[in-house]
């Protein structure tokens, strides 16, 4: 059975994203310009993505992949469908003449077209961030059905972007000068790979005395960036906590597993972790922040974790404030605030009631410009 071309008109033009999501490379004369009539292609609101609609007079352009096989076309409806596209036939023209074709396009209501398309733009802000998503993406290919991974999808997204933020390092002056380059991974091994996802692989090292390390396994845990913030009143020198179950706790058989912390959230793909601070404190605290002040930026646990904090201190009044209950539904958050004062949280963090790393570190971190943010209140 000969099966129909492919149209392409967004994302999937670029050529190492469309590759990544076929699993295989392409040749010179794999794909060729083309139009849609009677279709636009417009961005979609609030996604870092196009769609397609149709449009009296509209005219798209794209290029048509010739003689897609049934695993191409099978690979690429498990992509697509996890964005809520699905494939119909089309007519579309090229330098060679008209050509039978299918096209992806939104469901119905599921996108809203807002504004131009720029593919140039799109490559250099998201194509790197989009095909490391794609890579993960694909490796459930098989194994995951779409309609979840299409709930997957933005937090995959998530990890890719938080591998784009890594690529600035941390100062290297007391330490050594070896970088990445310097570790060889040898083989990768099967892991969990959902939500969460548990790396397994060979690797070896350059050591300290200029040898390479023999080849070891180990296991890491790939996780995301989260912004972190703590509202503080400098006038009145109080500042806003926030209480909530953690599993990690419950899972260790802490018989009090709810747990003192600073408002944090996971950064979305192309977030600021600046904004995602100031959200998550409207969200969890019903706090709008008046200024941020960075804190630190750490590893929660380099040994064997990705995971990555950007925290700020968030100025705020809270003479207002006095605590309540927060958190978004959909995301079954129940969460309590506390408006305490300074000195009460240091005497929390010397009884152990206070037992999050995290919010120990940047209260601490407080405690070291306290003197400095009350004098400019």
């Amino acid at each position: 059975m000969i099966l129909p071309d492919l149209f392409v008109y967004g994302t999937l033009r670029h050529l190492p994203l469309l590759e990544t999501v076929l699993g295989r490379g392409l040749g010179r004369d794999a794909t060729c310009p083309a139009t849609l009539r009677g279709y636009a292609v417009s961005r979609a609101k609030d996604q870092p993505f196009p769609m397609i609609a149709t449009s009296a007079g509209g005219c798209a352009t794209g290029v048509v992949l010739r003689g897609p096989t049934e695993t191409d076309l099978n690979r690429l409806d498990y992509f697509e469908g996890g964005f809520g596209y699905d494939r119909v036939p089309v007519d579309v023209e090229t330098a060679e003449g008209p050509r039978r074709a299918t096209v992806y396009v939104p469901r119905p209501g599921l996108w809203q077209a807002y504004g131009p398309w720029d593919l140039d733009g799109w490559v250099r802000d998201w194509g790197q961030v989009a095909q490391d998503a794609a890579d993960e993406i694909m490796r459930h290919y098989g194994r995951t059905p779409s309609d979840r991974m299409q709930a997957l999808r933005p937090f995959l997204y998530a990890r890719a972007w938080a591998r784009s933020l890594a690529e600035t390092p941390a100062p290297q002056t007391l330490r050594s000068a070896m970088t990445a380059a310097d570790v060889e991974v040898l083989r990768d091994r099967a892991g969990f790979d959902g939500f969460f996802r548990i790396r397994a692989f060979d690797l070896r090292h350059r050591r300290f005395d200029g040898t390479t390390t023999d080849p070891v396994s180990r296991e890491g845990f790939v996780a995301f960036d989260a912004a972190l913030v703590i509202p503080y009143d400098p006038a009145t020198d109080r500042l806003l906590l926030i209480e909530q179950l953690r599993y990690g706790p419950l899972l260790r058989g802490d018989p009090a597993p709810w747990v003192l912390e600073p408002i944090a959230g996971l950064v979305d793909a192309g977030e600021n972790p600046a904004d995602c601070a100031r959200r998550e404190a409207v969200e969890e605290a019903g706090i709008t922040l008046t200024a941020l002040e960075p804190m630190t930026r750490v590893y929660a646990s380099p040994g064997y974790s990705s995971e990555f904090f950007h925290c700020f201190l968030g100025l705020c009044d809270l003479s207002d404030h006095s605590g309540g209950l927060g958190g978004l539904d959909s995301e079954n958050e129940d969460i309590r605030s506390h408006v305490i004062a300074f000195d009460r949280a240091m005497a929390l963090i010397d009884s152990g009631e206070i037992n999050a790393g995290p919010l120990a570190m940047m209260l601490l971190w407080l405690a070291r410009h306290r003197d400095r943010l009350r004098a400019s209140a």
